[in-house]
């Protein structure tokens, strides 16, 4: 039995959607900083996965994205961690008075 996708389009079964892990941590604050990496890749339009369970604390969170975008996620990931807390506080800024 085949199962055809709900979609009029071809499934897309390349290798360039398989997840890669470009951040994992085991750290007390690892699930956290997850969490900030998943919102500044999604906020620049790169679906992201995230892996962990809170649960489970002896097992690391782990940023996952797809294999084609992995070399524009560890940029975006470089230049907000370059950026630090003052990059931060300017977006904040400048998206309060838009």
């Amino acid at each position: 039995m085949e199962i055809e996708p709900e979609s009029s389009q071809p499934l897309d079964t390349s290798e360039d959607l398989d997840l890669v892990t470009i951040f994992e941590s085991g750290d007390t604050d690892g699930q956290m900083e997850a969490q900030v990496i998943r919102g500044l890749l999604e906020s620049n339009g790169v679906p992201v996965v995230i892996v962990g369970d809170t649960t489970l604390p002896n097992l690391p969170f782990m940023v996952r994205v797809p294999k084609s975008r992995v070399e524009e996620s560890e940029r975006l990931i470089a230049e907000s961690r370059a950026a630090g807390s003052q990059g931060a506080d300017e977006a904040e800024q400048s998206s309060e008075s838009s």
